[in-house]
């Protein structure tokens, strides 16, 4: 009996191992189609469509973008930017070509064209839009593109649109150079055809579609591939592991999807508009089309002078200072001096010598308070800790500067690139001045301070290097150091 009863548990035994094994292939299999990504949807005896897949993704319009794990400030984020792009199309129905937005018809007008403008100043353009009927437009939403250019000048700027939601439209222009200036509107699409294009890019985002080669040997197959894929055959998933981005291919018959080798466009879908629909995309009537000005279509625009900035003589040597100048209008002083010792430019009153450290500790600051400064040139010859030291005091005059006056804004330029020749690379070559710039911008990193890059802005030039560069690249210094001093928004 005991022998029976040892063969018996022998027996289960022998089972059991079995069982595992089938078990672990099955996994395997699964594992190996889940990587595969087999996803069919089958007909039942009722008739009812069934779908089954392996890999536990949920298949949806539009491939998961609709249901994706966003945090919250993602969320918000997302929300933002869609809202940003939102344009509002009235929906008014079905309407007729010839009540569709005509630029031909359609007019701009400059506003107080014979107003004085500087460089600096908005121009505002009104734009009032007609149906083909020659009859104004009540609704807005169609899409417009507006700029200002001047040939001679190859320069060139675009406007900011105002949809007013009845047929007007606003563009502003901020005037940046002087000179003969010509605007130049035109209607990119009608609101009509705006509506089609977003039900093209809600309906239809396959309306571009791909294609991927799968090759086994002798055998090969193409499938259609996309981001989302109609249909309820069989997929390949080919969504990236690490970033999440989803991309399918329809199943091939015969390979597996990991033979897939290739990639490429399979083309453009037609038939995508009805008959009605395709009149508000007609090449020479409604697409990219200028709308003409009803009146002069250019303004003169005038260099603006800083007259209002008057200098006071001090009777000061040049280079040295000190210089002051006002201007009550709006209500600027400004100051300029010389840093302390080493100094190489003339002679110096030696009462006049005063280190950047102890005029910063002299100032009291405030958000109406703007110090530049510029300590590179005169230390090129000595050795890197000589800088050091000095930029480890500016340094700490500036960090208790920022303590007491948290608004005060603090500028620093750095170096420049120079003209060199064999004498003068003994004592200011640029690869000296590299270094002190490295230096300078490693020292106050993290302070709180802008820099005004000139050393990129003169290397970058095509003018030639200068130890003090063209009036061009001193300006692009400044119109810099204005956008730290006078950002946009205020």
């Amino acid at each position: 009996m005991w022998t029976n009863f040892f063969k018996l548990r022998l027996f289960c035994c022998l089972l059991a191992v079995l069982m595992v094994v089938v078990l672990v292939v099955n996994v395997t299999q699964v594992e190996y189609l889940d990587h595969e990504t087999v996803s069919a949807t089958f007909i039942d005896s009722s008739g009812q469509f069934v779908y089954s897949q392996v890999t536990g993704i949920s298949r949806n319009p539009y491939c998961g973008y609709d249901q994706q794990t966003l945090s919250s400030q993602e969320r918000m984020e997302e929300d933002s930017l869609l809202a940003a792009l939102h344009q509002q199309v009235p929906d008014v129905g079905p309407v007729p070509f010839v009540k569709s937005t005509d630029p031909s018809s359609s007019y701009f007008v400059i506003l107080n064209s014979a107003a004085f403008f500087k460089v600096g100043s908005q121009l505002e353009v009104l734009v009032h839009v007609q149906d083909f009927q020659r009859k104004p437009k009540k609704y807005g939403g169609d899409y417009l593109q507006a700029r200002i250019h001047s040939p001679k000048l190859q320069a060139g700027a675009v406007g900011r649109v105002v949809d007013y939601q009845n047929g007007f439209y606003k563009v502003f222009f901020t005037l940046l150079w002087p000179g003969k200036v010509k605007v130049s509107v035109s209607l990119v699409h009608p609101s009509e055809g705006i509506r089609v294009l977003q039900r093209l890019q809600e309906d239809k985002p396959d309306r571009v579609y791909f294609k991927s080669l799968f090759r086994s040997g002798r055998i090969s197959e193409t499938t259609e591939c996309n981001v989302c894929l109609p249909g309820n055959l069989p997929l390949c998933n080919f969504t990236d592991l690490y970033t999440g981005e989803p991309w399918f291919c329809f199943k091939p018959k015969k390979l597996p999807c990991s033979s897939r080798i290739t990639h490429f466009k399979g083309g453009y879908l037609k038939g995508l508009l009805t008959a009605a629909e395709s009149a508000f995309f007609q090449s020479g009537v409604n697409i990219k089309m200028p709308i003409n000005s009803s009146g002069p279509d250019w303004v003169t625009v005038i260099p603006r002078r800083i007259k209002d900035l008057v200098e006071f003589n001090l009777g000061s040597p040049k280079n040295v200072g000190p210089f002051l100048a006002v201007d009550q209008k709006h209500n600027i002083l400004l100051k300029y001096r010389c840093h302390g010792p080493p100094i190489r430019f003339t002679t110096v009153f030696s009462n006049e010598l005063h280190y950047v450290a102890n005029e910063l500790n002299g100032i009291v600051g405030g958000k109406n308070t703007v110090v530049a400064i510029a300590v590179w040139s005169h230390f090129s010859t000595f050795p890197l800790e000589v800088y050091i030291r000095r930029l480890r005091n500016i340094r700490r005059a500036v960090v208790r500067l920022l303590d007491r006056s948290p608004k005060t804004m603090v500028v620093i330029r750095t170096a420049n690139a120079q003209e060199l020749g064999p004498e003068v690379s003994l004592f200011n070559s640029d690869w000296y001045n590299f270094q002190l710039d490295t230096i300078l911008r490693r020292m106050f990193s993290g302070v709180g301070v802008y820099l005004v890059d000139a050393w990129e802005m003169t290397l970058a030039h095509y003018l030639p290097h200068k130890l003090h560069p063209d009036e061009i690249i001193v300006k692009n210094q400044l119109d810099m150091f204005l956008s730290f001093v006078c950002p946009l928004e205020t």
